[in-house]
């Protein structure tokens, strides 16, 4: 985010007066921020409010990135759901740090997460997995993700076979399926505003609490 050339507010409305970034007079827990800057976005019409893009790194140091999508927020951390054995995943299980990174241009802000990565319970995502709609938990099962296939009659073939073996609702949650959680060492929220000087304030977790510093853009 930030170029020169880039306008510092969205014309959808004047930067809200009551959004501090002074590290005295900001929130004590970046999660209460965080979730008032969401709701902010869904309030402005946002479609990307709960899209982030994920970064991973191999143990061997080879970074990747992909938008995924959140599925929930606390104080233990942000949930995503994925296939065990997809790339992202075996990323997460060999190098357990995880990066998000939310936009929304509509309100010209940026946040970014940062922080080691942990299964989550086995019972959160069964939980979470009886949200899905039938046709999601059976192409849960289906689909070998990001695997090579020799077309979409392929996995289409799958889906049957699927639905055949559990027909009606009552689908499980596959074996090779579940969730992870981010949690948060460091918390960056950033705003754009003119003449480039953004404003930006850190939120770096030091014992049981946070440290809250402005950055310069």
């Amino acid at each position: 985010m930030g170029g020169d050339e880039t306008k510092a507010q969205p014309e959808t409305g004047p930067r809200d007066p009551s959004e501090s970034f002074d590290p005295a007079g900001a929130d004590r827990d970046p999660v209460d921020r965080f979730r008032r800057w969401a709701e902010g976005a869904r309030t402005a019409g946002s479609v990307m409010t709960d899209i982030t893009i994920l970064g991973t790194s191999s143990p061997d140091g080879v970074p990747s990135a992909r938008a995924v999508i959140l599925r929930g927020v606390d104080h233990r951390g942000f949930v995503l759901f994925t296939n065990y054995e997809s790339p992202k995943a075996r990323d997460l299980e060999a190098n357990p740090i995880g990066v998000l990174v939310f936009l929304w241009p509509e309100l010209h802000r940026q946040v970014r997460v940062a922080g080691p990565v942990e299964r989550v319970s086995q019972e959160e995502s069964e939980a979470y997995f009886r949200t899905r709609p039938t046709g999601h938990r059976l192409g849960a099962w289906a689909s070998p993700q990001s695997r090579v296939i020799g077309g979409r009659g392929q996995l289409e073939r799958a889906f049957d076979e699927v639905r055949a073996r559990f027909p009606g609702n009552d689908v499980p949650l596959p074996p090779f399926w579940g969730g992870f959680r981010v949690i948060p060492e460091s918390v960056e929220f950033w705003e754009g505003r003119e003449n480039r000087l953004h404003d930006r304030v850190r939120y770096r977790r030091e014992g049981e609490g946070w440290v809250v510093e402005r950055l310069a853009p």
